[in-house]
């Protein structure tokens, strides 16, 4: 398939800028990749379509406040020095995105406090760079209070401390993402109790999403496009339970998000099993390519063009999925991280 062949137009209303409230109050559309019917229902009511024995799969990985301001030693420029991971522990060197790259060379120190300060030590791409920051020490606790919540690109507003208990999950518990997995925002602590009551397995996965989930994908041919690659980790624990379910007739394994479906198909040896183990992935799903693990895919209305939504039309028809998406516009559902939610049964 084509890269023009996912395209369409949002209107920018549409497009949420803050969470529903609670959680499990937003939309769910339920698309039946059988029949082709579309519903409508309110998230919370996900929970009629799981049955016992069933297996939820959720990726715990937590956001951190990756978005560092600081000014540039000797002439006091405003800097943005974006954290996507640390390279090394020891000698605190992360890999980072600074803006605007063009005032930031080798060498250069950004100061965030009087004491503390990173120096670029090497260029990666145009706005990539090395640095070193001087804290030899736990960083941990100087990017949770010197940070900011990473919202994404195309929410126009400054992040506030709401938006650090929002753009989370209830579950997160691994840190390491700058992108949430937004999938998964739309579960309360109350309903997964209610879940696991009906007898619904968690299993939970790690994927730490970085930047890439917003890079665009400029190439028509999909073939030729690249993604980057994220660390996860599936454990032997939540392995035997997902494989449990798939060995076991009319038993569904439900993935919640691209990130989780990313690491099952990166992980399945057979359409019977998955192993675990960790390691990065880089695995592009799109048509024609399908989904051989998962049955049930719960995930949000995603940008144009952009490889979430190709993966989603990996677990349904594209023409079912588009015609779902233009549902979903003509009755003014919510779009992107924080809008509302779709389940492909």
């Amino acid at each position: 398939m084509k890269l023009s062949q996912f395209k369409y137009a949002i209107p920018k209303n549409l497009i949420a800028k803050n969470p529903k409230s609670p959680r499990d109050s937003c939309k769910l559309m339920i698309v039946n990749k059988e029949t082709g019917e579309l519903e409508t229902k309110k998230f919370k009511d996900i929970i009629d379509y799981m049955n016992e024995g069933d297996v939820l799969v959720l990726n715990d990985s937590k956001v951190f406040n990756a978005r560092l301001y600081g000014t540039k030693e000797k002439t006091r420029a405003k800097i943005e020095v974006f954290l996507l991971r640390q390279l090394s522990q020891d000698e605190n060197i992360w890999d980072v995105v600074v803006d605007p790259a063009r005032k930031v060379r080798i060498g250069n120190r950004i100061f965030f406090t009087k004491n503390l300060y990173c120096e670029v030590i090497d260029n990666t791409t145009s706005r990539g760079r090395i640095v070193r920051f001087n804290y030899p020490g736990d960083f941990s606790k100087y990017i949770e209070k010197l940070g900011r919540t990473p919202l994404p690109p195309y929410i126009k507003r400054e992040s506030t401390e709401k938006d650090k208990d929002d753009y989370q999950t209830v579950y997160a518990k691994n840190t390491g993402s700058v992108a949430a997995p937004t999938a998964g925002m739309h579960f309360t602590k109350d309903l997964l109790k209610k879940i696991e009551a009906k007898g619904i397995k968690i299993a939970y996965i790690t994927l730490h999403i970085g930047l890439g989930t917003f890079r665009l994908v400029e190439v028509e041919d999909l073939s030729k496009h690249r993604m980057d690659s994220e660390y996860y980790e599936l454990t032997k624990e939540s392995a035997d339970i997902i494989n449990a379910a798939i060995q076991k007739k009319g038993k569904k394994v439900i993935a919640v998000g691209t990130s989780v479906a990313r690491v099952l198909e990166s992980n399945v040896i057979t359409s019977k099993h998955v192993r675990y183990g960790k390691g990065w992935t880089d695995k592009f799903i799109h048509p024609p390519q399908t989904v051989r693990v998962i049955d049930k895919f719960v995930t949000n209305f995603h940008l144009p063009q952009s490889t979430l939504l190709m993966l989603t039309c990996s677990v349904a028809e594209r023409d079912l999925i588009m015609k779902a998406y233009k549902k979903a516009i003509k009755e003014k559902y919510r779009f992107y991280s924080y809008g509302d939610a779709m389940l492909i049964i």
